[in-house]
């Protein structure tokens, strides 16, 4: 009996140490984010948990402060108790047994449970770690004074903030780490569209728009019925209208608007002033950020823009679904028809159109072509080539290979890809 009264309190201490360490990687590896959605969800131990992360010095300086008091008072206990025993040998039985001790049950074990439960854990520890925290605050306190005023000393500075680069790439890691077990599409599509979010900001309009030479527009100086027509052929709503100049947009035509002219003219369309009835367009620059142009659609309650180059030349349109079809994929619906821009060659390669853009066929096929000086995939050889290529002209770069199979003038209309093998991603152009 004398000897577990003895041994007690070197049995309690260590207990106390193993809280200490499984308390700090607990608290260290919890989900901030669930701990944020818990405490709005009014859980009142995940909100204890964020007031105690939110001065992380303290609390790291609460823990260690206790951690190393138990460790180091268990220890003296154990070689005092060890002496007794063994005589002066026991300090080196001590020295084994309590940092066996230590190591396993106080260190190993508690944190290889706590970082594997880190979430369920501090939400049951918050509470009593909160009194812990608040006895030996003083202390941590004193402690940290001293640690900082000694790193004042070598100049050593810390940062209390994430600077927003460091935070967005922060929040791009965690979309990463957003993963199934197994493998899920529905998973993959939310990590893509999360990811497509934060690129709003970097992709400019002019990387998606849709190009001047495949916009369907509208002359204003052609027959009321010949543009009737026109519109009804269209699967567009919305329509540029020229006057003389396809580059003098003088409006937009919407398909409702026509169609409400139409009615209230009786149906005669002869009677129809195109011009009156389509709305001021909207010009925009090319080099809008996709992130401001889906502000600017939102505050002016609009869903298409006329994209122009910095001498106010018409480049082509964007709308509101193409901005969206950056985040959630391509959108189609009952009017929309299928355009032959990509098709499947026989041997596993793709002709594609060269005014395909680049960002799409990283979408679709998983590539990961440069977009930085090309949107289009034409665009993208000929910044390689240095040079408008020929038919027939093959050209090996980025781990693939451009066979130019169309040209029209000095536009490159159609190009075979095809993926590389390891020795021939190294061969340069041809």
């Amino acid at each position: 009996m004398e000897l577990f009264l003895d041994i007690l309190p070197i049995l309690l201490l260590v207990m106390l140490s193993a809280f200490f360490s499984g308390s700090e990687t607990a608290m260290t590896a919890a989900s901030q984010p669930r701990m944020l959605e818990l405490e709005r969800q009014e859980v009142a131990a995940a909100g204890i948990v964020n007031r105690l992360r939110a001065r992380t010095d303290r609390l790291i300086g609460a823990i260690l402060f206790g951690n190393n008091l138990v460790n180091i008072l268990a220890s003296a206990l154990a070689t005092g108790l060890f002496i007794g025993w063994f005589g002066s040998n026991g300090v080196f039985y001590a020295t084994i047994v309590m940092t066996l001790l230590v190591l396993i049950f106080a260190e190993v074990m508690p944190k290889a449970y706590a970082i594997n439960h880190a979430d369920s854990t501090a939400l049951r520890i918050a509470p009593v770690l909160r009194t812990v925290v608040s006895v030996l605050a003083p202390a941590a306190q004193a402690i940290q004074l001293v640690v900082e005023g000694t790193f004042r000393l070598f100049g050593v500075r810390f940062e209390s903030t994430l600077s927003p680069a460091a935070s967005e790439e922060e929040l791009r890691g965690a979309i990463r780490m957003h993963a199934a077990p197994e493998p899920d599409p529905e998973v993959d599509a939310e990590r893509e569209m999360l990811s497509s979010i934060l690129d709003l900001g970097d992709v400019e309009v002019e990387e998606i728009m849709t190009h001047r030479s495949g916009v369907a527009m509208i002359d204003v100086d052609r027959p009321a019925p010949e543009i009737v027509k026109q519109v009804l052929a269209s699967p567009h709503t919305r329509l540029p209208v020229f006057k003389g100049d396809p580059d003098n947009i003088v409006g937009v035509l919407h398909a409702k608007d026509l169609l409400r002219a139409v009615h209230r003219a009786g149906g005669d369309v002869e009677k129809l002033k195109i011009r009156k009835i389509a709305a001021a367009p909207w010009f925009i620059p090319e080099s809008t950020a996709l992130l401001d142009q889906l502000h600017a659609f939102r505050e002016r309650r609009e869903h298409f823009a006329t994209v122009v180059d910095e001498y106010g030349a018409f480049m082509g349109i964007v709308t509101l679904e193409d901005i969206l079809e950056e985040i959630v994929g391509d959108i189609a619906d009952e009017h929309d028809r299928t355009v032959a821009g990509v098709r499947a060659g026989r041997d596993g390669s793709l002709v594609v159109n060269g005014d395909v853009t680049i960002r799409d066929l990283n979408r679709e096929y998983g590539w990961d072509l440069p977009d930085e000086h090309a949107a289009t995939v034409a665009g993208l050889v000929m910044h390689e080539a240095r040079r408008i290529p020929e038919v027939r002209q093959v050209f090996a770069f980025h781990g693939f290979r451009f066979e130019i199979l169309r040209r029209r003038g000095h536009r490159v209309t159609s190009i075979r890809v095809a993926r590389l093998d390891d020795a021939g991603a190294e061969a340069g152009g041809a």
